[in-house]
């Protein structure tokens, strides 16, 4: 019993001891100025016509699951910002793991986080109540299961509308179902999951309300990239890329200034080695029911 006691103690303390660093690392002065130092370095580059790198060169993680944070950095100092503000559709706390937490604590932006678990979005209330720089105008944290049916009522009850900036959603799911219905904003970049593990397909999973991850089986949900360019296209939007693994593929609204950013294929989001090895997980799911993106 006492070593066990012990032995928890020990754990309880490497915890608390790593999470005072990582918050110390992640949400340092310094870290905040690297990265409006980068964010300015991009911008000049723009004005002084010098060639830009390629999405796929700019990814890194503060916050973000994996490299979307340094992507989004660099879309928004070449694109330029309107509103500075975000919906995170499928956010979790909005603190680790999402792409918009950089943005509001070492940025400045302003949004909303919508997530279907209660603690989660609890946790994300009050950490930002709390956070040194945000505390004054915290967030937006909405606790709902987002599907078509309500997706523009969550939002808008939520006091917003119209053109975002940026328009993150990652629901596990339904993700291709609720940006489809989406009309209440008017995002200029999109981040959405697709499912590399359908490969080149045009194939989308049937609309289910009531799904939740992992349902009849975990590799069947969602819809493919190819998919997924197409609603995009139909929607006035174009592929520019992906985190490097593929499947949280980001767009851009056609609009002035865009084309500094350049369209790239489906083929060159999913070029990371692991894609090659989901897209044998199909095999167990190829003659289940899917429609047509």
């Amino acid at each position: 019993m006492i070593a066990r006691l012990k032995k928890r103690a020990r754990d309880g303390l490497r915890r608390l001891v790593a999470t005072e660093i990582y918050e110390a690392v992640t949400f340092s002065p310094s870290l905040k100025a690297a990265q409006m130092q980068l964010f300015m370095h991009y911008q000049t580059m723009v004005k002084q016509a010098v060639p830009l790198p390629s999405v796929f060169d700019t990814g890194f993680r503060v916050l973000s699951q994996f490299d979307e944070d340094g992507i989004l950095l660099f879309l928004f100092a070449v694109l330029g910002t309107k509103s500075k503000t975000f919906v995170d559709i499928g956010s979790g706390d909005g603190i680790t793991g999402s792409n918009c937490a950089n943005l509001a604590i070492n940025f400045g932006w302003h949004g909303l986080f919508i997530d279907g678990n209660e603690s989660s979005i609890a946790r994300g209330r009050e950490f930002y109540g709390k956070h040194p720089d945000t505390f004054l105008y915290l967030p937006r944290f909405v606790c709902a299961m987002v599907k078509r049916e309500n997706v523009n009522r969550v939002i808008r009850d939520a006091g917003f509308e119209g053109e975002v900036d940026l328009l993150s959603i990652d629901i596990d799911g339904n993700d291709y179902w609720g940006w489809d219905a989406l009309e209440c904003i008017q995002p200029r970049v999109v981040m959405i999951e697709t499912h590399v593990e359908f490969g080149y397909r045009n194939i989308i999973v049937p609309y289910d309300p009531e799904y939740v991850y992992p349902g009849r089986h975990p590799d069947y949900h969602g819809a493919s990239p190819v998919a997924m360019v197409n609603l995009a296209r139909r929607k006035g939007y174009r592929l520019v890329g992906a985190n490097r693994f593929g499947f949280n593929t980001i767009y851009v609204k056609n609009e002035e200034g865009a084309d500094l950013i350049p369209t790239v294929s489906v083929e060159a989001i999913l070029r990371h080695r692991r894609n090659q090895e989901r897209f044998v997980l199909f095999e167990a799911i190829k003659d289940w029911p899917y429609v047509e993106g």
